[in-house]
């Protein structure tokens, strides 16, 4: 009898694999050699082994690109073998750090500008990665936030899209995400990261603290206007498939997103973490977003209701909705569409020139 998590996991998020650029043989492969949830990390950390293998052979080889193109690969595979997986919570943060220390490798072979940044914040840390753009400098910034699930590990093909287009990126776990569930517990006042990811930048020479977009996807797709709301160095702000009331989505959710979330508050029950859930909520916040904001969404979303896009466009002042009728959760089965609109928007609104 097939394990109803291992499908909620296939059904919800093949395309996110596969836009964020896990190979789809490797997503068939492994998934058909999973019967139970508790066999989904080590599997998944299998294929990624595999791909870390291939990236220390070619750099012995000195084949640079292909190096680093395989330890991307690694990343992805390690970051989605433990992304709502809870089972072993030793193995999970073994395989967190696996992620980290893959992407590290494939900076150094692909971007050696790339950078790891560490953030001040209340006594532990958060940190971050940022790349820059070839060409002039100082260049504005784009501030990529994870949701519930994703980390900075999984964003390196996202963050491409606005490095191509002139603009710098920080990819940054905030609380309860990727590292900075390490030490601290899902809050609604995203702000207080993004204030404190804008500060550790402020300094830098080869960066525009004076053009600085925020763009969320998912859960940090409520993150993302939240900060816009209460942080004046924020220029203009992005949301993909984003949420308005997490609360009002909890019934609906898959089981394995709501254990997640109950372990990133840090809570002990799924009662209380209703309640935490419920505090994650745009409701007279939206309307103080002074920003332009651009509100991506898809129908065929079977996490969040598109009707919260709705409503969030509706309320801020400056918003633009782009609602895909054939769309699914965050427009992962539509990369093509959305990554290049929102691409040229936050360049638009960040005084880039065309390349």
């Amino acid at each position: 009898m097939s394990d109803a998590r291992v499908e909620a996991a296939i059904a919800n998020w093949a395309p996110r694999f596969v836009s964020q650029g896990v190979d789809y043989n490797d997503f068939v492969r492994t998934t058909a050699r999973i019967d139970r949830w508790e066999n989904w990390l080590p599997a998944w950390s299998e294929t990624a082994a595999v791909h870390a293998g291939l990236g220390a052979e070619a750099a012995g080889r000195g084949n640079s690109l292909t190096a680093g193109e395989a330890y991307v690969r690694a990343a992805l595979c390690y970051h989605f073998a433990k992304f709502v997986w809870l089972v072993d919570l030793d193995l999970h943060r073994q395989t967190t750090e696996l992620a980290i220390s893959s992407l590290s490798e494939a900076h150094r072979h692909l971007d050696p500008v790339a950078e790891r940044v560490e953030v001040p914040f209340e006594g532990s840390p958060l940190f971050g990665n940022l790349r820059r753009p070839l060409g002039p400098k100082p260049a504005p910034l784009v501030m990529l936030v994870p949701g519930l699930d994703s980390t900075k590990e999984e964003f390196f093909n996202w963050e491409n899209v606005f490095l191509a287009r002139g603009m710098a990126t920080f990819s940054l776990d905030g609380p309860g995400q990727g590292e900075g569930g390490f030490h601290a517990h899902i809050r609604p006042d995203y702000e207080v990261a993004v204030t404190a990811g804008l500060d550790a930048l402020a300094a830098r020479a080869d960066i525009d603290v004076g053009r600085v977009g925020l763009v969320g996807v998912s859960l940090g797709g409520y993150y993302a206007p939240r900060a816009a709301a209460f942080e004046a160095r924020v220029s203009a702000v992005a949301t993909v498939g984003g949420v308005y009331d997490f609360g009002a989505c909890w019934d609906d959710l898959p089981d394995i997103t709501r254990e997640t979330f109950r372990h990133h508050t840090g809570t002990k029950d799924q009662d209380v973490a209703r309640t935490h859930a419920e505090q994650l909520s745009l409701t007279g916040v939206a309307a103080k977003i002074e920003q332009p904001l651009l509100v991506v969404f898809g129908k065929l979303d079977r996490l969040i209701p598109y009707e919260q896009a709705v409503r969030l466009a509706r309320e801020a002042k400056h918003a633009e909705l782009v609602m895909y009728p054939d769309g699914n959760h965050v427009c992962n089965n539509l990369p093509y569409r959305y990554r290049p609109l929102v691409g040229d928007w936050m360049a638009e609104r960040l005084g880039v020139g065309r390349p």
